[in-house]
């Protein structure tokens, strides 16, 4: 069995452990999760991606089981990491390897929670335009999360084949991400309304499957005599679910510009969709106040974009990895303390 499949399956083991340890301690009853559980949990996932981001640091080798030099070389090749690995000290030269193979890791993980905020927004909007109650979000988002996870799995290692096989590809996902960072930016407010009645998934569900016209509880499905009908709650569910596809073809491409590594992609992606509950119910009630982030992020899709489609160009420049990083925090830092320092109106108390 490769280390690959063994780290794979393990960090498996651990998403299907974590997910139910989640689910005993927020789910033991139907209740609006708590400000101080949210913040438990995001500390916790937070705190499980620095222990990866160091573990990587020290054995991130070992992910590729890389033994020789003749092995280093080649999977620095694969990969496009932009270390140098020339020295006659093979453990100087895995030291290297470690060192920017945990960067990639951690600024791909800070792109995916940062974007992940705009899925937030969208949440909300969801949930709020279909009047869910409160108490029934996390179920719903459980699930959600659950199959944003499976999605990202094909995605990830469909998009390393992809980049793999064709190479210009990266241009192609570049100018998306430059478009799609465009169109954020100039969004008007009212094009991000849900229109619960008009809504592609609902009229989908609705042409294929018996709508229950009233919520049951936190039942996604409910039989009426023989017959079987999906509920609301179902519907907005697959709405979640949709929406995390759309935001994926953003998020996806926007790591493999920073790795080439699918499994590096794959791991800080994850890591990221994990943490994301937590942080919806940490946020969902302060959310409209960071009014500038969604410019952040578009200008962040943006910053991306460009770079894969420059990469060429930003390399020969000595443009790294940290680089990336320095002004990706910069980005999201100051659209947040924008924010803060000029409230919306009405939002100043």
């Amino acid at each position: 069995m490769s280390n690959e499949l063994i780290f794979f399956i393990s960090f498996a083991l651990f998403v299907i452990l974590m997910l139910a340890v989640d689910l005993g301690l927020f789910h033991q009853k139907d209740k609006p999760v708590s400000l101080q559980q949210a913040a438990i949990m995001s500390a916790v996932w937070v705190s499980f991606a620095i222990g990866f981001y160091f573990f990587l640091k020290t054995e991130g080798h070992e992910l590729h089981n890389i033994k020789t030099q003749a092995q280093l070389e080649q999977i620095v090749r694969q990969n496009v990491h932009q270390v140098d690995v020339s020295s006659a000290n093979f453990q100087k030269n895995i030291n290297a390897y470690n060192d920017t193979l945990s960067l990639e890791f951690i600024t791909g993980y800070v792109i995916e929670y940062a974007l992940s905020v705009d899925n937030i927004f969208v949440m909300v909007l969801i949930f709020t335009a279909f009047g869910v109650d409160e108490k029934y979000y996390h179920r719903v988002l459980f699930w959600g999360i659950l199959g944003a996870v499976i999605m990202r799995f094909l995605f990830i290692f469909l998009g390393a084949a992809l980049i793999n096989q064709f190479g210009w590809i990266m241009y192609v996902f570049g100018a998306f991400l430059v478009y799609s960072g465009l169109t954020m930016l100039f969004a008007k407010e009212e094009d991000n309304q849900i229109d619960t009645k008009n809504h592609k998934v609902v009229k989908f569900a609705s042409k294929y499957f018996s709508v229950f016209p009233d919520y049951v509880g936190h039942k996604f499905f409910h039989k009426v005599g023989k017959k079987l009908f999906i509920t609301p709650l179902f519907l907005v569910l697959l709405i979640i679910e949709f929406t995390d596809v759309i935001f994926a073809v953003d998020s996806i491409p926007a790591i493999f510009a920073v790795t080439k590594d699918a499994y590096i992609v794959f791991f800080s992606n994850i890591f990221a969709i994990l943490g994301l509950r937590s942080m919806f119910f940490l946020l969902v009630n302060v959310i409209h106040k960071f009014h500038y982030l969604k410019y952040g992020l578009a200008v962040l899709l943006i910053f991306i974009g460009v770079k894969m489609l420059a990469h060429h160009y930003l390399e020969q420049w000595g443009f790294s990895t940290i680089h990336s990083l320095f002004v990706i925090l910069a980005i999201l830092s100051t659209s947040v303390i924008t924010s803060l320092v000029f409230p919306k109106k009405g939002l100043e108390a």
